[in-house]
């Protein structure tokens, strides 16, 4: 666990959520990640990482990614090394998004969804997104520079009708 005065060092972030039931398409969510610069914290976000990829710099990476929710336990993890992302970056939201390739499907119709923002052994925040359930996005954290550059979490649960790409837009807007 990182001290008091470095601040939040390394999370990692994991989904889950059971397969749809036999004959329906299959419920694809996903964890997306948005970095904004210290002079735009609520602007435009630098870059994002979501479906399996990484960040530029490679401090943010999607190590699982499941597009059917089978298996046990985590069915996506991503990683933020916040002790190594460059100080040009200020804040980080993390959020997650249900493909809507097959229909809109929100938050209430995807059984046992779990989102765990750990840094450690500690757990800093675990969502079911059952306040979000009417949504099909929602943002579930960020992370942020305080006065002495140290990272602070925030839980931010917000929930948003919108697809993958209108999410990334909007999820850093507050």
């Amino acid at each position: 666990m990182s001290s008091l005065n470095k601040g939040i060092e390394k999370v990692e972030v994991t989904l889950k959520w059971d397969p749809s039931p036999s004959g329906t398409p299959a419920t694809d969510l996903d964890l997306i990640a948005a970095t904004y610069p210290v002079d735009a914290p609520h602007g435009r976000p630098a870059y994002l990482v979501h479906f399996d990829s990484r960040a530029p710099d490679g401090t943010i990476t999607l190590s699982r990614d499941s597009r059917t929710g089978q298996g046990l336990g985590t069915d996506e993890a991503m990683t933020l090394e916040l002790d190594r992302l460059s100080d040009d970056y200020g804040r980080v939201v993390v959020g997650v998004a249900i493909q809507q390739n097959a229909g809109r499907k929100t938050f209430g119709e995807v059984a046992n969804t779990g989102v765990r923002i750990s840094e450690g052994r500690s757990v800093l925040a675990s969502e079911d997104l059952a306040a979000v359930a009417a949504s099909t996005a929602a943002t579930v954290g960020e992370f942020f520079r305080d006065g002495s550059g140290a990272w602070k979490f925030r839980k931010a649960v917000r929930g948003f009708d919108a697809d993958p790409a209108e999410f990334a837009a909007l999820m850093g807007s507050c």
